[in-house]
């Protein structure tokens, strides 16, 4: 068996790939303030923008290994979709939390907080650096300062809410479940995306069991902006020297590759949409949890269950609706994840269209002190929108495929679907 060989199953029970657990409830803030900090790296950007790409040399470069900040990475079986690491760079580069739950399981900010942290600690001990990698904001936020302190989920608790609300659930009134927990003492439910019943159930539990919504516990970042809202955070007060890097480009060239990568997950049928048919397979439904929320993955599912119910019937134009969907999708996740990181001020803002070498020299160079952490003029992009310029080329974009063009660039893809999807004779509802 190659090093390149996929090595686990996706059926596989839940790898245990830390060897240690973080014992701190708030590790990311110190009493002491010391210069001899030990230094993390932190490479966050938009989906396309190549944040894996620039982790990959930097861990070759400084002895470092990948510490994945993903909510889809971390299932098994979900490739493709998540743009996950190939086996050979998973061979060549030490990666952790890759692959550790089943699809079928869900996975919090809470739980990577304390994955992530445990990974950071067992990473240093081992003498090498640690580079988180991923474009998941919640998790990096909590991962830099620390997470709320709301009490733990159990399962006698998460059972006592799943059979409280499983009348509500089962009827599929979203907005009676949200006046529920309204009433039980979160307004905030009524903010929470439609249908996003893991969450309502989780602010329930929390309720439930300590006697007070979500928003009654503090947030250490919110504390740290606290200090001084109008400068950058104080950053002395933090437990690592992080090095926090956000990679993006100008949009129309974000979005530009973003369509392409679309393109590239579902122009082979054993890519996402291979995937996508697996979770059908298995039981699960669209949006049914964090695994089917995913963006692609929900997508994909739909579309699959609705061809499924045609007997294995797509046509052409049925396939790029759905492409399309995704394609808007990804891009309109990537332009919240530009607002998200605008209000981190730990982060440098580097241009992925610039020059890869020097991108990397640079970081290089930050971790080393060889330079302040201030990015190159010829490196650096605005946080904030290019301007009128800009502004004019997003009013006129328009997605331009490379792989679906012509009615005849459809016939795989559509004969796939045909042949693994029309053998399934009930309806799978969406």
């Amino acid at each position: 068996m190659s090093a390149c060989t996929k090595l686990f199953s996706p059926l596989t029970p839940r790898l245990q790939t830390l060897s240690l657990r973080s014992r701190r409830t708030l590790a990311t803030v110190s009493t002491l303030s010391s210069p001899a900090k030990q230094k993390v790296i932190v490479i966050s950007g938009p989906t396309g923008s190549g944040k894996s790409r620039l982790s990959l040399e930097l861990a070759k470069r400084l002895n470092g290994e990948i510490i994945c900040a993903d909510s889809v990475t971390v299932y098994q079986g979900l490739d493709v979709g998540s743009a996950k690491p190939s086996p050979c760079d998973q061979a060549e580069v030490t990666h952790h939390l890759l692959d550790i739950l089943h699809p079928s399981e869900d996975y919090s900010a809470g739980d990577f907080y304390r994955d992530a942290r445990a990974a950071t600690e067992l990473v240093l001990h081992k003498g090498r650096v640690p580079i988180v990698t991923g474009g998941t904001g919640l998790y990096l936020r909590w991962y830099l300062y620390g997470k709320p302190g709301v009490p733990k989920g159990t399962l006698e608790g998460a059972a006592a809410v799943w059979a409280e609300m499983e009348d509500i659930q089962r009827k599929g009134d979203w907005y009676e479940g949200v006046e529920h927990v309204v009433q039980a003492g979160d307004p905030s439910a009524r903010a929470l995306p439609v249908n996003d019943w893991y969450r309502l159930r989780r602010k329930l539990e929390i309720i439930r069991s300590a006697g007070t919504p979500p928003s009654a516990f503090p947030i250490p970042y919110d504390e740290f902006r606290k200090n001084d809202p109008s400068t950058d955070l104080d950053v002395k007060d933090l437990d690592y020297d992080f090095i926090c890097i956000f990679l993006t480009m100008p949009r129309v060239e974000l979005y530009r590759s973003i369509d392409l990568r679309c393109e590239e997950m579902v122009r082979n049928p054993d890519g996402l949409l291979s995937e996508a048919s697996w979770l059908l397979d298995i039981g699960l439904k669209p949006n049914m949890n964090s695994a089917t929320r995913a963006i692609g993955y929900r997508q994909a599912m739909t579309y699959l269950s609705n061809c499924r119910k045609g007997g294995g019937k797509s046509s052409a134009e049925y396939f790029y609706d759905f492409l399309s969907t995704f394609q808007k999708a990804s891009r309109n996740f990537a332009k919240r994840q530009m607002v998200w990181f605008r209000s981190e001020k730990t982060y440098m803002w580097v241009d992925a269209s610039k020059n890869f070498d020097e991108i990397v020299g640079f970081v290089c160079d930050c971790y080393h002190g060889r330079v302040g952490k201030e990015v190159p003029k010829d490196l650096e992009i605005r946080k904030e929108s290019g301007g009128k310029e800009e502004s004019k080329k997003m009013k006129l974009y328009r997605t331009q495929n490379k792989y679906f063009v012509k009615h005849e660039d459809f016939d795989d893809v559509l004969s796939w679907i045909e042949t693994t999807q029309g053998h399934f004779a009930t309806l799978v509802e969406v």
